[in-house]
């Protein structure tokens, strides 16, 4: 799985903005996480040019999108589900009350599990085996993004620095508040690096801890 992140904004400039889309571009499906979609509220979709670009490597136009949410709670009017451009799986639990369920069996394809949280393993797999998903790029949060690295679950990370700064006790960090560190560390090594003006793009491998990867 990879991972876009970026790093050191709050609102990302068009250069930032575009290469996070390109980052994703050729993924099989993107991931996102119910709370950073009601935030953004975004379609996950991509530009013409790039819908060119996966049509010319034997792609559909956009890739498959991913939701995931414990609880379920997803309204329907999101922009997400009022664009048909590839379809939509939304991973969840039987938390998902039965209103949400009647509303989005029109609009996405649902697995719920009886679990009190999504299996992220097991969402892969799924993914993987049903979908014929080999690349998932995941677009968001941090909480989703620090579960998934906490399950070895991340092969590549990709990282934009801008100059931007901003900070306080309870700023967001990557992987979620500032106070709460992973169980043990993740060693990464940089693979590509480019600047655009003041802007720097850094693609790094994640080191898989041994023996817990399956």
């Amino acid at each position: 799985m990879n991972r876009s992140k970026d790093v050191g904004r709050t609102s990302g400039s068009l250069h930032s903005r575009r290469q996070g889309r390109f980052d994703s571009a050729l993924a099989d499906a993107v991931l996102i996480g119910h709370t950073s979609l009601e935030r953004d509220n975004v379609r996950l979709g991509l530009p013409a040019d790039l819908q060119e670009l996966r049509t010319k490597h034997g792609q559909s136009r956009s890739p498959m999108r991913v939701i995931i949410s414990n609880k379920g709670r997803i309204d329907e009017r999101l922009k997400i589900f009022q664009s048909n451009i590839s379809p939509i799986i939304v991973f969840s639990t039987k938390r998902m009350p039965q209103k949400n369920q009647k509303a989005l069996q029109t609009k996405a394809t649902l697995h719920l599990t009886d679990a009190k949280h999504v299996d992220l393993a097991v969402m892969l797999k799924t993914l993987r085996n049903q979908y014929k998903v080999g690349t998932l790029a995941c677009e968001g949060g941090p909480t989703l993004f620090r579960a998934l690295l906490e399950e070895d679950l991340i092969d590549q990370l990709n990282l934009t620095i801008a100059p931007h700064m901003f900070g306080g006790a309870t700023a967001p960090t990557l992987t979620g508040l500032n106070n709460k560190f992973l169980p043990a560390s993740v060693q990464c090594s940089l693979i590509n690096m480019r600047t655009i003006e003041n802007e720097c793009f850094l693609i790094y491998r994640i080191k898989h801890q041994r023996g817990r990867r399956k």
